[in-house]
């Protein structure tokens, strides 16, 4: 019974110790970088907004983005109107920018979009690289400063820090602000310090147009900005992570919503996970070394709730087994020490998501977000299609 119940707990420590270990380095290294040098501000841009039936935030974005803090000759808006049946292309125009219509009822998400766009912008010739930004998004005006910095230094593909426009909105969107601050913060600063790719986040990421035609742009799956990122490092290329500049989006607070949204994520995630993983894996023992392996890696670690069953489940299932075995206290201290790097891992997302004492008291809420997760998964739906999150 002794060996059965080390196998059981050896199983159950190995992924939680390998997740726990793999978040706390980047924990650990995730102070602010350095400032980026100055741009010589000669780079032109095509700023990219992909848009489905927005009329009601479209304005707003193009509004936001004639405030940047770049040359007026140096960048379009170029707005995305895809499959529209709204007036989100009339008043695109009217606000300023320049509109592309695309119609496609069977090739439809917002993967298809950007391709439409990224040959639009090839065939003028003008641009030199190209920036994304969703419809529902406010921008820091040092936007494309930092890309431009960055790319005059060698970088092809750009990230910038992604956050939430409206943390203090609900306890789920304040949970959300501290989750992306995890996700995207830490693990970001900490990749650009190894030299590794943070990845494409979907919103805030620029490409230069040299970098596109080496790697086309074939990412139309559910999560197609998670797809590009890996299609760029098995290519050999790295994004890097501009820590300066901003995009905020807004985060949906209502439960339905929130819940269309989540399973859209995680079924990609999951598609990528059983089509990727392997072509990462091979690439890394060849010629994609670090970069590669840190992306199958990322694939590989599920989310952070799935995470904390797992460490839970540890923790009980030790706590029982020391009732009659006092040997297999070690699994019980190696649950708590998972607990503790999972812990101080959520404590600084917390602390560089700017949510305040309120953030930090809804983390009390996590346990009943973990469990909405797990039964949101369990349960049947259809995964194979794009359906757009509706806009509160």
């Amino acid at each position: 019974m002794t060996i059965i119940a080390n196998l059981i707990l050896l199983a159950l420590a190995l992924p939680a110790t390998a997740v726990s270990l793999y978040l706390l380095l980047f924990t650990l290294m995730s102070r602010a970088p350095s400032a980026a040098p100055r741009s010589s501000r000669w780079l032109c841009f095509d700023v990219i907004v992909p848009a489905h039936n927005e009329a009601a935030a479209i304005e707003g974005v193009i509004a936001n983005l004639h405030k940047l803090d770049w040359p007026t000759d140096g960048f379009r808006v170029l707005v995305v109107a895809d499959n529209c049946t709204d007036s989100t292309a009339a008043l695109a125009r009217a606000a300023g920018a320049e509109v592309l219509e695309r119609h496609d009822t069977d090739r439809r998400g917002k993967g298809y979009a950007l391709d439409f766009a990224f040959r639009a912008s090839q065939a003028r010739g003008w641009a030199y690289a190209v920036a994304v930004v969703d419809a529902d998004t406010q921008v820091s005006r040092n936007l494309l400063e930092a890309f431009a910095a960055r790319i005059e230094n060698g970088a092809k593909a750009i990230q910038a820090h992604y956050d939430v426009l409206n943390p203090q909105a609900s306890w789920r969107t304040r949970l959300m602000s501290i989750a992306l601050a995890s996700f995207h913060r830490v693990r970001s600063r900490a990749r650009e310090r190894l030299q590794l790719s943070c990845g494409i986040r979907g919103n805030g990421w620029c490409i230069t147009h040299r970098l596109l035609r080496q790697v086309p742009y074939r990412a139309f799956s559910l999560t197609e900005d998670i797809e590009y990122g890996i299609d760029l490092g098995l290519a050999g290329y790295r994004v890097h992570y501009a820590d300066e500049a901003r995009v905020s989006a807004v985060m949906v607070s209502g439960e339905e919503m929130a819940r269309s949204q989540r399973q859209r994520w995680e079924d990609g995630r999951l598609q990528l996970v059983r089509s990727r993983t392997l072509p990462l894996l091979k690439a890394a023992m060849g010629s994609g070394g670090a970069v590669c392996m840190d992306l199958a890696l990322d694939l590989l670690v599920l989310p952070l709730s799935y995470v904390a069953v797992n460490v839970v489940v540890l923790m009980v299932l030790a706590r029982a087994a020391l009732l009659w075995e006092p040997s297999l206290q070690i699994w019980l201290w190696l649950g708590l020490g998972c607990a503790m790097s999972l812990s101080l891992y959520v404590l600084r997302g917390w602390q560089l998501s700017g949510v305040g004492i309120r953030g930090l008291m809804d983390l009390a809420r996590a346990p009943f977000f973990v469990l909405w997760k797990v039964l949101l998964m369990l349960r049947a739906h259809e995964s194979s299609r794009w359906v757009g999150t509706k806009r509160e």
